[in-house]
Formats: C-alpha cells, sequence, structure tokens
C-alpha cells in the first residue's frame, strides 16, 4: 500500500515535467525530406545486352547519410532495391565510396555520404525480349544523421525508363 502511494506521488509531482518535456519536444517537428532523387535519364539497351542507369542524389546540406558500407554495424546502410519488369533483370549495383567522418559525440569515425552522389545499376534484358518502352520504380533506403543526432531509416523514391530495341538494334550513347 505504500509502494502504491509512493508511486501516485512521484507520478503527480513528476507529471508537470513530463508534460512539459512532451510540449517542448513536440513543438520541434522531426526533419523530414533528407535525401532528394534527381531525375534519371532514359536508358535504352537492345534486346540481349545490358546497360547502366546512374541514379543521382543529394543529401541535404548539414546531414549525411550512412554509406553503402558504414564502419559499424551498429550504422543502417544506404541500399538501392528497384521493382523490375519480368524481362528486365538486375546486374550490379555500384555505391560511390563514402568519406570518413569525424562527429562530436564519438571518437569512431563513420563512412559516409554527404552533398550528392550517384549510384549505378547495370540492367540487362534477354535477347527474345519485346522492343518497347518500360518503367521501372524503386527506393532509396538511408539513414540520416546530423552532429548531433540519427533519425530513423527513411526511403526516397526513384524511377526511370528503359527503352528496348530489338536485338541488334544498336543503343545511341
Amino acid at each position: 500500500m505504500k509502494l502504491t502511494y509512493f508511486v501516485l506521488s512521484v507520478l503527480l509531482l513528476t507529471s508537470p515535467v513530463i508534460a512539459a518535456s512532451a510540449d517542448d519536444l513536440s513543438s520541434t517537428p522531426a526533419p523530414t525530406g533528407f535525401v532528394s532523387a534527381l531525375s534519371a535519364p532514359e536508358v535504352t539497351v537492345s534486346a540481349g545486352k545490358a546497360a547502366t542507369v546512374k541514379l543521382q542524389f543529394s543529401v541535404k546540406s548539414g546531414y549525411h547519410i550512412n554509406a553503402n558500407h558504414p564502419n559499424s554495424d551498429l550504422q543502417i546502410p544506404t541500399e538501392l532495391k528497384l521493382d523490375l519488369p519480368a524481362n528486365i533483370s538486375l546486374g550490379k549495383v555500384t555505391y560511390p565510396a563514402g568519406s570518413e567522418l569525424t562527429l562530436s559525440f564519438s571518437p569512431e569515425k563513420f563512412n559516409v555520404y554527404t552533398g550528392d552522389f550517384t549510384v549505378e545499376a547495370s540492367i540487362r534484358t534477354p535477347r527474345n525480349a519485346a522492343p518497347g518502352s518500360y518503367h521501372v520504380d524503386g527506393v532509396l533506403r538511408y539513414q540520416a544523421c546530423n552532429d548531433h543526432a540519427c533519425y530513423p531509416p527513411k526511403k526516397v523514391p526513384v524511377g526511370f525508363d528503359i527503352k528496348v530495341l530489338a536485338a541488334g538494334a544498336r543503343a545511341r550513347k
């Protein structure tokens, strides 16, 4: 019984402090939109051949995102996922090398992307692919941080068009 009164007393005494703290947090909205995807040009490929799409991204000033190969298992890597049409396959995805960054809260160096960066994805069509235009959607999953905090992982949508030419036709570069 005494324990119940003690717990209730503590809750009553601290509830104004907790409420004030919650008000302070709610008045400062969490930042959104740390990374933007720039429009990708149409990719042209002949049936039976491969092509590379270059997807460009921009990290908001004052923030960084973990590289695809972060220095710690605790960091969430940046990853590109593409939803390809049935007759198009994904080859190698190439991420840029990150930059080493030291933050005020840790002696460790972090492998990160800042500013503008490009992710390249190799796509391949089978020799019997029907000529035509196809659309590809996907997402870049990342975790953004600044010098004081890291935010929950987010996804930025990406999309591009692929023009498949008949087998033997040459794609113009």
